[in-house]
């Protein structure tokens, strides 16, 4: 080779050259193959930084919008006014530095998802009802569980790309500007800002829509609330809150050994992918330290890109979410427990033996404080029924989760829904315009609550009041006109799917137990909560048997909600194993009589309360064997009383 000419030479080492870059090229490519074939049952991701959140120092004197509250929901509505064109101040108060509210500083990190069950994906599974922002958002995260840093990264990227939108956090106080409305209404045209150097600013704005978790600007301007389970007549009761806590040194082996546990217990309600697990029941019979406080639930996990994981189980009872030194008390209960939390899940369960407890969210999970009185309030019936609404904005179909009110209560599943629609009219308050409330505390039910309540569906309508904001600007009229015309709702439906979200009008065939017989009574009961259907509904079939036992404990139910002055226990006194016996039309009528405070005479029961009208001749008529009533003939029964109180 000696010979061999200088340009040979130099093509020789081009060669080579261009084949080393092709062979690192293809190294490349085999490692990232290989990273993105492993990473899910590695890591779910690649963890990182956190994004500093940049916010402006001084606010405009107006904007077409203002958006209260930096939760998912305040998020997305901001983002839906600043694309329909709309300067909009997205605004929060307190010690925030990052954005997403409850995801990503209260640390609830796994999404209860609403899935289309008559739409599949080419994979199989079921779609995700819940599209335009709330998808784009998604997309960005790690999946069903996300890393909360990423998460917040996400939705600050999202802000940040939007033009429209002035950010300030930190403002140390919010308060409504109102002027007089018309019959007898209050608009609410601005706020008055306290801002973090403690001057005051007054903003105005043509609408203003509270994302607040709690709905505290509309609270603060007039608007109407229930609290708690207040339409249920028990207004201290409210769903537990949760501390979020998060333990480390869950390495890869770690994660496989959970989901080895959850995948092979034999258990079909228990499972874990790559992000997620679900299950670990046994934790529900954990002894508290503060048994009268604190009540541990089956784990629900959210795999952190650290080698950490999310934990939401820990509840704790007698919390006012709108009190902050209940909040703060509630913080102090939970990370006083959660030592002894820990040591039995280690003794429980080998794979934890080497996690450690590493920190506690900065922010309390409140499922449950106030419920809006809106221009349409959202029913048990409604959810149970898969309705739809001519106003949909937005679709569920989480199951309804009833989170225990107090350690002896065991919680519910209401049911399980198909889909059913929320109406634009639930986020619309009464007696305030200018004014919309989405997330959690908007006009539902609080038994609906326990579906409508997740954050996707709060995302979409907090999208849906976003552009909304814009038509109201451009037709001149309020939300309040807005949501009683089907044109203009119509006009919004195609804004919105314009934006990505898919509101198409739909029809689900009529589930069993709307068939049945006793359906009336039946959905008097459930409005009540005193039935509950579970995962598969079953519960709501009217047809087994019923007993004494069972007929005086749901009187004892609508004695508490609709504060009867009789005690329906009396009736079980010449009663043989109540649990056990048949139940006749004379021994219901009776236990219905002693509830509202009668004492008939031997086999009269059910004349005096016909004389009376608190039971119907037809309803007695109509049971097919008087020696023995099923569900559906007490659920009748009942229904005549409870129609005939409401009067």
């Amino acid at each position: 080779m000696a010979g061999m000419s200088n340009s040979k030479q130099l093509k020789r080492k081009n060669l080579i050259l261009f084949l080393g870059l092709i062979l690192i090229a293809l190294l490349i490519a085999a490692g990232t193959l290989y990273y993105v074939m492993t990473r899910d049952t590695q890591y779910p991701g690649a963890p990182q930084a956190l994004q500093k959140v940049e916010w402006v120092k001084e606010l405009k004197d107006e904007y077409d919008v203002i958006v209260t509250g930096t939760d998912p929901e305040g998020i997305v509505t901001a983002i839906s006014a600043s694309r329909n064109g709309l300067s909009t101040l997205l605004v929060d108060i307190g010690e925030r530095e990052i954005l997403g509210g409850l995801m990503t500083i209260g640390w609830l990190n796994s999404l209860d998802h609403n899935y289309d069950i008559e739409k599949l994906l080419p994979t199989g599974n079921t779609d995700i009802l819940n599209k335009g922002l709330f998808s784009e958002w998604y997309k960005q995260v790690e999946g069903d569980s996300f890393d909360v840093i990423t998460a917040a990264n996400a939705f600050n990227q999202m802000v940040k790309n939007e033009k429209n939108i002035d950010l300030y956090m930190k403002a140390k106080a919010m308060e409504p500007i109102l002027d007089n409305g018309t019959n007898g209404t209050k608009t609410l045209s601005g706020l008055t800002i306290t801002k973090a150097d403690g001057s005051k600013q007054s903003v105005k704005a043509k609408s203003i829509i509270d994302a607040t978790q709690d709905a505290d600007i509309a609270a603060a301007a007039g608007v109407p609330f229930t609290i708690g389970r207040e339409d249920l007549n028990d207004k201290q009761a409210r769903m537990a809150v949760t501390l979020v806590f998060r333990l480390n040194n869950v390495t890869p082996e770690v994660w496989k050994q959970v989901q080895k546990r959850l995948k092979d217990d034999g258990d079909p309600g228990t499972d874990a992918n790559e992000l997620s697990a679900w299950g670990y029941g046994e934790m529900q019979k954990y002894p508290a330290e503060n048994k009268e406080r604190v009540k541990m639930r089956g784990l629900n996990i959210g795999r952190q890109n650290d080698e950490t994981m999310l934990i939401n189980a820990l509840q704790i009872f007698g919390i006012d979410g709108l009190d902050p030194k209940s909040r703060a008390e509630a913080i102090e209960i939970g990370k006083k427990e959660l030592p002894f939390v820990l040591a039995h899940m280690k003794k429980l369960y080998p794979e934890f033996a080497g996690v450690e407890l590493d920190a506690t969210a900065p922010e309390l999970y409140i499922r449950e404080t106030r419920h809006m009185q809106g221009e349409y309030r959202l029913t048990m019936v409604d959810v149970m029924e898969n309705r739809d609404q001519w106003d949909r904005i937005a679709f569920g179909s989480y199951s309804v989760d009833i989170q225990r009110i107090s350690p002896t209560d065991s919680g519910a599943v209401m049911s399980h829904p198909d889909k059913y629609a929320i109406p634009f009219r639930s986020i619309v308050p009464q007696q305030v315009d200018g004014l919309l409330v989405v997330g959690r505390s908007a006009s539902f039910d609080t038994l609906p609550h326990g579906s409508a309540r997740v954050i996707p569906v709060g995302m979409a309508t907090g999208e849906a009041a976003g552009a909304a904001a814009k038509l109201v600007k451009e037709k001149g009229v309020t939300f309040r006109q807005l949501s009683g015309s089907k044109d203009q709702i119509a006009e919004l439906q195609t804004m919105l799917n314009k934006q990505g979200m898919d509101l198409k009008a739909y029809q689900i065939k009529p589930k069993f137990y709307m068939q049945q017989k006793a359906y009336e009574g039946l959905k008097t009961m459930v409005s009540m909560g005193l039935v509950v259907g579970g995962y598969d509904n079953k519960g709501f079939d009217t047809e087994p048997v019923s007993n004494p036992q069972r007929m005086v404990n749901l009187m004892l139910g609508v004695k508490k909600i609709h504060k009867l002055t009789g005690d329906p226990t009396s009736a079980l006194v010449s009663v043989t194993d109540p649990a056990k016996s048949a139940l006749t039309t004379d021994q219901a009528a009776l236990t219905i009589a002693k509830a509202v405070g009668l004492n008939p005479a031997a086999g009269q029961a059910i004349q005096e309360l016909q004389n009376k009208g608190y039971l119907k001749k037809e309803t007695i008529d109509g049971i097919a064997d008087k020696t023995k009533l099923n569900n559906g003939d007490t659920y009748m029964m009942i229904h005549d009383l409870v129609e005939k109180i409401k009067k």
